[in-house]
């Protein structure tokens, strides 16, 4: 998929290595059935601090991603992934590509099982934009080591555009 997305961003042969992608985690979540779904959220709105986040969402009703000012339930599709791009893809793009901010809800009548692979760059990979990829000449956004910017996701992370924000160059 990432060399899809290279080659789409025209970027050179090789541009997503091990330093880039070179770090997964794999995560079992488990939303338990919620008689009142009004009442709790299986897990807050948010956008993923990595390259790309791979999810198998089952055949339950769960994930919602926010567009246009609204949240719109992504409907399972059996056997299928879901693919999100993360902050570190939208960074790299110089904002061409963006991250998905979305969030996960409690369904009435039934349980419902992820599996999810988060892609990131290695803790002491600089990422920053692509020079292909900036029109202008000017980056959108600053350099940075990954695990500096991981950790000020951790503390910012409920409010993705504020992450994003602290890394921008202003004009």
């Amino acid at each position: 998929m990432l060399e899809l997305i290279r080659e789409g961003l025209g970027l050179e042969p090789g541009y997503f290595g091990e330093e880039l992608t070179g770090d997964q985690l794999l995560s079992i979540n488990h939303y338990p059935r919620c008689p009142n779904p009004s009442l709790t959220l299986g897990l807050p709105k948010h956008a993923d601090a990595d390259i790309m986040t791979v999810l198998f969402q089952g055949s339950v009703n769960g994930l919602q991603v926010f567009k246009d000012g609204q949240w719109l339930g992504v409907e399972p599709v059996p056997h299928a992934f879901v693919v999100n791009i993360g902050h570190q893809l939208q960074i790299i793009s110089n904002g061409k590509l963006r991250s998905a901010e979305h969030r996960a809800v409690t369904n009435s009548r039934e349980a419902r099982t992820t599996i999810v692979s988060f892609i990131s760059p290695c803790p002491d990979t600089i990422v920053e934009p692509a020079k292909s990829v900036i029109d202008t000449g000017v980056p959108r956004f600053r350099p940075f080591k990954f695990k500096d910017f991981f950790k000020f996701y951790e503390e910012k992370k409920r409010d993705p555009e504020a992450v994003l924000e602290f890394y921008k160059i202003k004009p």
